[in-house]
């Protein structure tokens, strides 16, 4: 029954006399979603406007949003209608290819659509209301975004495209999104008026932020890799090993940044030749070294746990065709349990893109310098021009790693591991 509900579902012929039923094959996530967008659209504001950037703001629905922008562009309401249109029969259409791509398209346009709408907004209120409100997005606007790349991310599964497609519809409707926002229909949203007052710190704050994750990396992976080797080879280093590990990852990392800046500025005061090296109680030195001590639980775990996946019957195998102990390692073992490995990396790389962004409480700097002085100035929109970046390097640095396991052969055993 469940199954058969799935499938379709049934509409009564409100035009007929009839007692006939009009069968509609739809998709059940399409319309779930669909049914939470229209959900937000009606109870939840789209933008928020504030007199200031101190000031909180007023939620303005999607319908006055459109009632207000129509006066100067009836033509965007007619879009938005058919566009509005088309997803809601692409949705209840029968799963077709043609469909799928039509709900990519139509998703898509949307989300390009809901930038576009919300820029024109806030130029309006710039020209009738104060140069200086501001005009942010609200919650609805981020529940349709979210529900439409949910459409468009199912539908892409459903199409069964290669990786390499799939990603490139995702970082061309980035491409897009940011070009609409460069462009000069949205220079008065909120966080554009953000960008420009930081335009100057914003692209060094993210190469100190790749920075920081690069040197802890380094460490993490030149120490994580022989460790999982040798908890592999010794189970009696396992019982003393991972358990402090484990300890590290339950510590805030306030608090871990917190407990090395007494040690390192002590180590500085009493050697001043480190202070030269760029060791101090803070800054990147306490940084890097909390976020190696962060990465090292996954890199030694996914080390540990792919070598110990390789088949007996393959080092068996090894073993007969007269190889030592290190041509095993690297001609049998180490390929087999390269995928599982990488997948504990991926997880390493993403968490300490994360987690670098709290490091800028030691002075360290990025990204996260930005988040906290919206933080502190309760300015929503600096927050999110902190935020949002480092959402979109976790992203890309996913999406890589990904593309890297499709390159790498399958494990041994269960098929490929690639965890989302």
């Amino acid at each position: 029954m469940l199954k058969k509900w799935r499938q379709s579902f049934y509409v009564p012929r409100a035009w007929s006399n009839s007692t006939s039923i009009c069968r509609v094959r739809g998709n059940p996530v399409f319309l779930t979603l669909l049914a939470l967008g229209l959900g937000a659209v009606q109870w939840l504001p789209l933008l928020n406007v504030a007199p200031n950037r101190l000031m909180s703001g007023q939620g303005i629905s999607l319908w006055n949003v459109l009632k207000t922008v129509v006066d100067s562009s009836t033509s965007l309401n007619g879009l938005g209608v058919i566009a509005v249109t088309l997803l809601c029969i692409a949705v209840c259409v029968k799963s077709s290819r043609l469909a799928l791509y039509g709900v990519v398209a139509l998703a898509s346009g949307l989300v390009l659509g809901l930038v576009a709408l919300s820029g024109a907004y806030a130029g309006h209120v710039a020209q009738l209301q104060s140069p200086i409100a501001r005009t942010s997005w609200g919650s609805a606007f981020w529940v349709l975004v979210l529900c439409l790349c949910l459409i468009v991310m199912d539908a892409l599964h459903r199409l069964q495209l290669g990786l390499a497609v799939r990603a490139g519809v995702w970082i061309s409707l980035l491409c897009v999104v940011l070009g609409v926002l460069a462009g000069t229909g949205c220079e008065q949203l909120a966080i554009m008026k953000e960008y420009a007052n930081h335009a100057e710190s914003f692209l060094p704050a993210i190469v100190r932020h790749l920075q920081i994750v690069a040197l802890a990396l380094l460490p993490s992976l030149c120490l994580g890799l022989p460790l999982g080797w040798l908890l592999n080879r010794h189970e009696l280093l396992q019982r003393w090993l991972l358990p402090p590990l484990n300890i590290i990852q339950t510590i805030p990392s306030i608090a871990l940044f917190g407990l090395l800046m007494v040690p390192l500025a002590w180590l500085a005061g009493t050697w001043p030749g480190l202070t030269e090296l760029g060791i101090s109680g803070i800054g990147v030195a306490p940084a890097v070294i909390a976020l190696t001590l962060y990465s090292l639980l996954p890199v030694v775990r996914g080390t540990q746990a792919g070598l110990a996946q390789v088949p007996s019957a393959v080092l068996d195998a090894a073993q007969g065709m007269g190889m030592n102990t290190w041509q095993i390692f690297w001609w049998a073992q180490a390929p087999l349990a390269l995928p599982v490995v990488l997948a504990g990396v991926r997880t390493a790389t993403i968490q300490t893109v994360g987690l670098a962004a709290v490091a800028a409480l030691i002075g360290a700097g990025g990204l996260g310098a930005i988040m906290f002085d919206g933080l502190f100035g309760n300015a929503q929109d600096v927050v999110l021009l902190g935020v949002l970046p480092i959402l979109g390097l976790a992203l890309l640095v996913n999406l890589g790693f990904a593309m890297l396991s499709e390159c790498l052969p399958a494990p041994a055993e269960g098929g490929r591991f690639d965890p989302v």
